[in-house]
């Protein structure tokens, strides 16, 4: 009979302040784990491991994650073993942990995992990382709670073809009937944007006169001559700049993340120029993180994104890596712009 069961995982192998993260980064490493679990713990056989842009921190020299110790992130997978009255054979779960294929989830562990049984296949499993993970949550909770649209208004969304920028955009446009503005690089992308997720207008921020703070602000304002009422910011930057200067009275941001300065070794940095403006036009710049929503203390978003989901109101835009041994291949293009869509690791 079985007692053990071969696992592999990510390691971080050197730390990188700046610049581009890619293999000679990680390490891929192989071990055995006991199949005779603790009471109240499963065993989890990973299906999918994410790859996400906030992980570029963990490079870092203040990184929490330090050189031979195993990355950490979003996964998905099969309890292949239970002894947890909660959980059986088979049901599928979302958590945050290490990217190892095969892993024990403790009690306390699985308290803040999300149950997907019932809700994806072992074909659909990513969307446990994606569009009923976090990124889905976070589109969910910036979009919703943050912004929170009115019908008709318009909003202005940086990295529009990315996880969470495409699913801010298809959640407006398709629950509250707004005027959608994306931005992104490059002509396939735009075309995505377009075509397939319905944006009214994208920006090829990638086009020489749009690489400037004024060629963005211009193009921007050429697209919402009336000004923009929302931007959801994913990126930083000259794209933060550009829709401040848009920002009607009463407009909102909500700040989600700033991919633009990741791999600077100095931290993101956002400029509000005129402070006036945002007094005397009431207008408020938010951060937020996912995991109020994504662990169900606010809002219902794993029951309202899987209704969506199946009326069509979204869908999810996945680029696809098949084996742990290309995550650090996954990981790099996030920051190469080579990705559209969730980036997805199959096991």
């Amino acid at each position: 009979q079985l007692t053990m069961i071969s696992s592999k995982s990510v390691i971080l192998k050197e730390k990188l302040e700046s610049g581009l993260p890619g293999p000679e980064n990680f390490e891929i490493i192989s071990e055995d784990i006991s199949l005779s679990i603790p009471e109240n713990s499963i065993l989890l056989s990973v299906l999918v491991i994410s790859a996400d842009p906030y992980l570029r921190s963990q490079l870092k020299s203040y990184g929490q994650t330090s050189v031979d110790q195993k990355m950490s992130g979003f996964i998905a997978g099969e309890v292949i073993q239970s002894k947890n009255p909660n959980w059986i054979v088979g049901d599928f779960l979302g958590r945050s942990g290490p990217f190892s294929t095969v892993q024990v989830v403790s009690e306390e562990e699985l308290k803040h995992s999300w149950k997907l049984t019932g809700k994806v296949t072992k074909e659909t499993i990513s969307y446990g990382i994606g569009i009923l993970g976090m990124p889905g949550s976070t589109a969910y909770g910036g979009l919703i709670d943050v912004l929170r649209p009115k019908q008709g208004e318009t909003i202005f969304i940086s990295a529009a073809s990315g996880a969470v920028g495409s699913l801010v955009g298809l959640l407006a446009k398709n629950l509250y009937v707004c005027t959608v503005i994306g931005s992104c690089g490059g002509p396939q992308k735009c075309e995505i944007v377009t075509k397939e997720l319905g944006f009214d207008h994208v920006i090829d921020y990638k086009l020489p006169e749009n690489n400037t703070l004024e060629g963005l602000t211009a193009a921007l304002k050429a697209v919402a001559p009336n000004g923009i009422d929302m931007y959801f910011e994913n990126v930083g930057g000259i794209h933060f700049e550009a829709a401040m200067s848009n920002l009607k009275a009463g407009g909102r941001v909500a700040v989600c993340g700033c991919i633009s300065d990741y791999n600077q070794a100095t931290p993101p940095q956002l400029t509000i120029k005129n402070v006036m403006d945002l007094i005397y036009k009431a207008q408020r710049v938010e951060g937020f993180l996912s995991s109020r929503w994504l662990f169900n203390q606010e809002g219902n978003f794993h029951e309202d994104m899987f209704q969506w989901l199946t009326e069509g109101k979204v869908f999810a835009k996945e680029c696809f890596y098949d084996g742990i041994e290309n995550w650090p291949l996954a990981f790099r293009a996030l920051f190469t712009g080579e990705n559209i869509g969730k980036v997805v690791v199959r096991v």
